[in-house]
């Protein structure tokens, strides 16, 4: 086993947002802005470090995970559809619906997702009910519509993200401490070898959101665990990054050269004491780093 060490990277609060399942963090470069959602809320948010703004928009249904688009606006994925909207200079979001998802179904909604190397939206609906295998993974873009990926069930979808190369996805079921990988052909909305990656070895800890950085490593955020781990091409652990909040959630690179990684923490699944002892959680929190790049975010090709 290749040896790790904790790393020596000291988070400081970004926004004190006190989210109740803050999740999915994105960087938008062009307006040096994030974006997140807090999902039991149903609730967009926006941070400017640059500016210190921050707001939030309302929403009719729990926003899951959501999607940069080419032409500026955003692809929402709440409960039950896809929807565009536009953020820039708006005090409530218009909304266009551009697929349903699982309407049928009253056990299910979207949760994570993330657009491909290709411009197309990949994401996972999870069971809001118990902890069955219910939920799905699914391809959307403008050009062939609503494509479901032949993948296993999944309790809590999570973890999407793609290889450099874009021939690679990773997801796993939170359920089971583990991250999967498959191999992935976007045009054919066709996954194969399905196989294990990274083992999540600290006790009690699900892996949650994941992002590929510059160099192709895997960065996943362990909810229960109080952590970030950076694994290797192998599955290997390269770092550990400790978060002051029980349940960090998802991360993403920002800032000007993506050197800062931002991580959304949770207040759910927290005991009372434990929130006296982590007021903060349910925060951004931003640690700066010396030796990794991150990426920009794929964005949704919004032509057929």
């Amino acid at each position: 086993m290749t040896a790790y060490a904790a790393a020596k990277v000291e988070p400081e609060l970004a926004v004190d947002s006190r989210c109740e399942l803050g999740e999915c963090v994105l960087w938008c470069e062009r307006r040096s802005a994030l974006f997140w959602t807090d999902i039991t809320a149903a609730r967009l948010w926006m941070h400017v470090p640059d500016g210190g703004v921050t707001r939030h928009w309302n929403l009719p249904e729990r926003l899951g995970c959501f999607s940069l688009c080419d032409d500026g606006q955003l692809l929402l994925g709440l409960a039950k559809g896809l929807y565009l909207t536009d953020v820039d200079g708006v005090d409530a979001l218009a909304l266009k619906q551009v697929a349903e998802v699982e309407r049928d179904r009253d056990d299910t909604r979207i949760n994570d997702g993330r657009t491909d190397r290709h411009g197309n939206f990949v994401f996972g609906t999870k069971n809001e009910r118990d902890d069955s295998a219910t939920g799905g993974y699914y391809q959307f873009s403008f050009a062939r519509g609503l494509r479901r990926l032949a993948l296993p069930a999944a309790a809590i979808p999570n973890s999407i993200c793609f290889s450099l190369d874009g021939g690679t996805m990773y997801f796993c079921d939170s359920r089971v401490p583990e991250i999967l990988c498959c191999d992935y052909e976007a045009d054919l909305a066709s996954v194969s070898n399905v196989r294990g990656f990274a083992h999540v070895d600290a006790e009690g800890a699900s892996p949650d959101g994941s992002i590929i950085d510059a160099e192709g490593f895997l960065w996943n955020v362990q909810w229960g665990a109080a952590r970030v781990v950076r694994y290797r091409h192998d599955g290997s652990i390269e770092r550990i990054l400790a978060i002051p909040a029980k349940n960090p959630s998802c991360c993403t690179f920002g800032g000007a050269n993506f050197a800062e990684l931002y991580v959304t923490t949770a207040r759910e699944d927290m005991t009372v004491d434990e929130l006296v002892h982590m007021p903060h959680a349910g925060g951004i929190y931003r640690l700066p780093m010396a030796d990794v790049r991150g990426l920009p975010e794929d964005r949704l090709v919004t032509t057929a």
